[in-house]
């Protein structure tokens, strides 16, 4: 029996998991680093998508397994094994998870007895990977009750956070965000996509920006409380929805916000994202600029944009300047969308006098 750990960020103590592997009768473990290809082949899509489920979770843990899972079946394969085992339970998401990653990758996996076994980090109830870190069970199984200060690992308590805001300026392309810059204390830019999601953690962590505590519907069907620290996704997902509206067309954007929910709905439950990815991205093209957001005592908000392909047009929407805008032209353009406003008017005062 071999035994697959995946390396995406998480601050394991690596020489004693395999300690523990061998006390369970691993003779050999495998250490797959994948901590660049978790952010440039699964965090950056995230981001460019605008993923987010229910409108609050940024799908953390929902885009580590996944990129666990495929480091789990290259391992198998290198071992020439055709059974892969883990220890996720049957009442959350994860088991799901795992298994239809390993059978969308490999789909002539069995899932049975073990001869590969996954560990990951899921220890007294956290379940920790580079993009966020999630709590559940315990005392949080009581909705009623607040989740522990002591809980937090990634973020600041915001009250406690500096008193002096920090500016960043974050540069994307085509939806990808390809530099960070603290325009606060000078460092940076930061280019590569692991130190740039690296320093976004850090920095928006030390602002106590990222925190939630939700309760979510899995995939099963049952209700769960989580709590979870998102910093550095938090501050790119601000950003990249701030920069979206400012270049996007109203109706391309209204489009890939309905994609955008249902790609979140798949991706949380892992079924078939490729018709959605591909309609989104199609959508980020021309998403290129930049956005300055400013940390502060938990918060990331965005203060300023910019982009040379933006459809935003200071001089037609000046109101100090005439532009290329007549405004007679909003005359008729007023008297074109009040027609069904007074049609439903007479429509409502034919159905009162039929009903007198």
């Amino acid at each position: 029996m071999s035994e697959a750990l995946a390396n995406i960020g998480q601050e394991e103590d690596f020489d004693e998991a395999k300690k523990k592997a061998t006390k369970i009768g691993a003779k050999k473990v495998i250490i797959e680093d994948l901590r660049e290809s978790f952010v440039k082949e699964f965090v950056w899509p995230a981001v460019s998508s605008g993923l987010i489920y229910e409108s609050r979770y940024l799908l953390g843990t929902s885009l580590a397994r996944p990129c666990i899972s495929l480091g789990l079946v290259q391992a198998a394969r290198k071992e020439g094994a055709t059974y892969v085992s883990h220890g996720a339970t049957g009442k959350g998401n994860d088991q799901v998870r795992f298994e239809l990653s390993c059978y969308a990758i490999w789909p002539q996996v069995k899932l049975a007895n073990a001869f590969v076994v996954l560990s990951s980090t899921a220890e007294d109830g956290k379940i920790e990977v580079r993009i966020s870190v999630g709590y559940e069970s315990g005392i949080l199984e009581d909705p009623s009750q607040a989740a522990p200060p002591e809980i937090y690992q990634m973020t600041t308590d915001p009250m406690k956070s500096p008193d002096t805001p920090t500016l960043l300026e974050i540069t994307f392309k085509s939806g990808v965000p390809v530099s960070v810059k603290n325009l606060t204390d000078g460092k940076g830019p930061y280019t590569n996509p692991l130190e740039m999601f690296v320093y976004l953690n850090k920095v928006a962590g030390q602002n106590g920006v990222g925190r939630i505590d939700i309760v979510e519907n899995r995939f099963l069907g049952l209700k769960s409380r989580g709590v979870y620290e998102t910093p550095g996704g938090t501050i790119l997902h601000q950003a990249h929805v701030d920069l979206e509206a400012f270049c996007l067309d109203r109706e391309v954007l209204r489009l890939k916000s309905y994609l955008r929910d249902k790609m979140a709905d798949y991706v949380y439950n892992v079924l078939n994202v490729n018709l959605y990815v591909w309609s989104i991205q199609l959508s980020q093209e021309h998403v290129t600029g930049w956005v300055r957001v400013q940390l502060y005592k938990g918060t990331a908000l965005a203060v300023s944009r910019n982009s040379l392909v933006a459809l935003y047009n200071q001089s037609l929407v000046s109101m100090d300047e005439h532009g290329d805008f007549e405004p007679e032209d909003a005359t008729g353009f007023i008297k074109t969308h009040a027609i069904r406003l007074r049609e439903f008017q007479r429509f409502k005062t034919q159905a009162a006098n039929l009903n007198k």
